[in-house]
């Protein structure tokens, strides 16, 4: 007997989602940093043994879109609740349950097998009435999906992962696997590159900065020893321009050079990096850029 199916992660932005992603893969897919908004896209990971195959989805927080590209963000958390074979709704112990009650009412009228993870349990350690708080997060939360597997757990420390594991496969129906046993992700290498680079841009940059920036990979160009690669840096504005390279250069050259060791860690080789910034005025308003840089949900 072989068990396939598709795993989707959803819930609101800062929950710890793309942590929970990354130690459920084993690797490093979704960036994960302490930033709201950091996960854009809908990202793929695949975990593979002989008698299984778990396709997981990692999609953007849940919100009130405020330009087109959070309204294509929006589309891609939506778009998980259409073909998942079980649901991850992902909170946390701090965050208030009926936030984002549009989105949490879709959820409650779903027939497929939903497990509702109150992450981040962590952080009530050292506190006395531990046992009373998670008590009453638990109450709340049966009362608003009274049909929902509810499991505290630590995705930051990998706790209640290996149960969740476990009745995920339980859930999962019988099926032949959907991608290639070897294969860890549905997204290239490409989007890799982007992703890393516009996560330091998330860890060294304040403010809006990071949420002004997009990256487009030029080239990518792999041997047997070595990756070249060329990305442009995108930014709506000359003043966010001049911020992103700072004085002589050298904000750009401190997030180039933390992003070629990450790409470096990730592909397993020595990599090449050249980074160039433009200015796209108003990319996140203008639909025909978002198509272009893959804010598609169809």
């Amino acid at each position: 007997m072989h068990k396939a199916g598709f795993v989707n992660i959803v819930g609101n932005p800062n929950v710890g989602k793309s942590t929970l992603m990354n130690q459920l893969v084993g690797e490093r897919i979704s960036i994960a940093t302490f930033k709201a908004q950091t996960t854009r896209h809908r990202i793929m990971g695949i975990v593979n043994t002989d008698d299984m195959q778990i396709v997981f989805s990692d999609t953007p927080g849940v919100l009130k879109p405020n330009y087109k590209l959070q309204e294509s963000m929006l589309a891609f958390s939506e778009s998980a609740l259409q073909d998942a074979d079980v649901l991850l709704y992902v909170t946390d112990v701090v965050e208030n349950p009926e936030k984002n009650m549009d989105f949490l009412e879709k959820v409650q009228k779903m027939k497929i097998p939903v497990i509702l993870l109150i992450n981040k349990i962590d952080s009530l350690q050292g506190n006395q009435n531990t046992q009373e708080i998670l008590g009453d997060i638990v109450e709340k939360w049966h009362g608003l999906l009274p049909n929902a597997d509810i499991l505290p757990i630590s995705a930051k420390n990998k706790f209640g992962v290996d149960i969740l594991l476990k009745r995920i496969y339980e859930l999962l129906p019988e099926s032949p696997a959907y991608f290639d046993k070897d294969q860890l992700t549905d997204k290239p290498a490409r989007f890799f590159v982007s992703e890393i680079i516009r996560e330091k841009i998330l860890l060294y940059y304040d403010k809006e900065i990071p949420y002004a920036v997009e990256v487009r990979v030029e080239r990518f160009k792999e041997t047997e020893k070595n990756i070249h690669i060329n990305a442009i840096i995108y930014v709506e504005r000359d003043s966010q321009k001049g911020i992103i390279i700072g004085h002589q250069g050298v904000a750009l050259k401190k997030v180039s050079t933390e992003a070629r060791k990450a790409l470096e860690k990730f592909f397993g080789k020595s990599v090449f990096l050249e980074t160039f910034v433009k200015v796209d005025k108003d990319w996140r308003s203008n639909q025909r850029e978002l198509d272009s840089f893959g804010y598609n949900p169809e």
